[in-house]
């Protein structure tokens, strides 16, 4: 196989940078943070200013646990302008590669297949991503750093764990260094695509190291881990032959939708939230005209109470809100307790393309084409008009949340 050269593109402290720059700020002198402080102490902040990561401060945590010693700046998170300006960088990255060897992974990450570019620009690896740094640096006013590899899992590795400790912002790991920079690797969960109930798992097992990950018997690891032990393994020993024009097209995909609510919800207040959650993502999939095989379901108490994740396979695929609803309403009756609920998230998986219309024998055949085609209306509806122009109305209620994220993206305010 042609040796590769593939680089990651990560924009640092992403959120936080767009605000600082935005207002004309240093952000490597500035402390500012990315949150609502209007939702309360309780509210999490999506990203620190790097003068703050610098001294300390996690990228991830509440409005409460921030330390006092800072006159912070909140920005309110923008959504639209962080997509915008995530827009403008992949445009960056077109100068200097074809759209078909870009792969975007989130708002503010994108690998590169970069093999087939060296030769024209003349360039070794380093010096083409300094190149295409340095441009992004001057028309964003961005900063990005970046990992090079010889396969997807390469790079990231190097962006991960050793991009923070160079001065230029870019690390390097070839097959070859595996042993020295890879195999010492540990805490697991430190790497790429483990986490941390894969490394609790392997730590069972008595593998503590990416070193002993990659020496571990690979029938044992299958027997344990399925297909996915086998990725494991090799990983762990440099190996990683997807394809970037492939890389993340999934054959199955799953619909998902999460909310960390703005108080504590009581079990029969948390119905209303997960009904409203379900419409939007039924929705989601009838526009994609997809039907779905299986519904999850996540609850998390306040305070660390915990919470539970449960699934069920659904008799036959839908795309029917209320099926849908009804079976994510017995996995919460189920395994519900009387607890404050502060997160939620409901996932459809199985999906798959709805090539024709599945009936039950329980309900008249009529009643169902008429009930599709209500939906579909609907759908059609929030479409043109926006989510708000047909809701239900139970939306008036105080513990709903409907009609304030449907003016959000992402989330969070537009």
């Amino acid at each position: 196989m042609e040796e590769r050269s593939i680089a990651v593109i990560d924009l640092k402290a992403f959120y936080s940078y767009v605000e600082c720059v935005d207002r004309g700020l240093d952000p490597w002198t500035t402390p500012l943070v990315v949150a609502d402080k209007d939702r309360g102490k309780n509210t999490i902040v999506l990203s620190v200013s790097p003068f703050l990561k610098k001294h300390g401060v996690p990228s991830r945590l509440r409005i409460q646990d921030l330390p006092k010693k800072y006159n912070y700046i909140y920005a309110v998170p923008r959504m639209e302008l962080y997509i915008e300006k995530s827009a403008e960088v992949v445009k960056i990255l077109m100068e200097f590669a074809s759209e078909e060897d870009i792969h975007v992974y989130s708002i503010d990450e994108a690998f590169i297949d970069l093999t087939t570019y060296l030769p024209y620009y003349k360039k070794t690896p380093t010096e083409l991503v300094s190149l295409i740094i340095q441009t992004i640096k001057e028309k964003t006013g961005l900063q990005a750093t970046s990992g090079i590899g010889d396969n997807f899992f390469l790079a990231k590795v190097a962006l991960d764990i050793y991009a923070k400790h160079e001065r230029n912002g870019i690390a390097v790991l070839h097959k070859e260094e595996i042993k020295e920079k890879l195999w010492p690797i540990t805490p697991l969960s430190k790497i790429w695509g483990i986490g941390e109930r894969t490394e609790a798992h392997l730590n069972r097992l008595g593998i503590f190291t990416m070193g002993e990950l990659a020496n571990s018997n690979r029938d044992f690891m299958l027997k344990e881990f399925g297909i996915m032990g086998e990725q494991l393994i090799d990983h762990a020993n440099g190996i990683d032959d997807s394809d970037i024009r492939e890389e993340y097209v999934p054959k199955e995909r799953s619909l998902s939708q999460a909310q960390v609510l703005f108080k504590d919800y009581n079990k029969e207040e948390a119905k209303l939230i997960i009904r409203e959650m379900c419409d939007d993502l039924a929705s989601r999939m009838r526009n994609e005209n997809k039907v779905c095989g299986v519904v999850s379901l996540y609850i998390g108490y306040s305070k660390n109470q915990g919470g539970f994740a449960r699934q069920m396979s659904l008799l036959q695929e839908t795309d029917d809100t209320e099926t849908l609803y009804n079976a994510l309403l017995e996995i919460y009756r189920h395994h519900i307790k009387d607890l404050p609920i502060r997160n939620i998230g409901i996932n459809f998986g199985k999906t798959k393309i709805n090539t024709h219309n599945q009936l039950n024998i329980f309900e008249p055949v009529e009643k169902q084409i008429q009930k599709h085609n209500l939906l579909k209306a609907f759908d059609k509806l929030q479409d043109r008009y926006g989510k708000n122009i047909v809701l239900r109305a139970s939306s008036l209620l105080e513990e709903s949340t409907v009609i304030e994220r449907n003016n959000m993206i992402g989330g969070h305010r537009k």
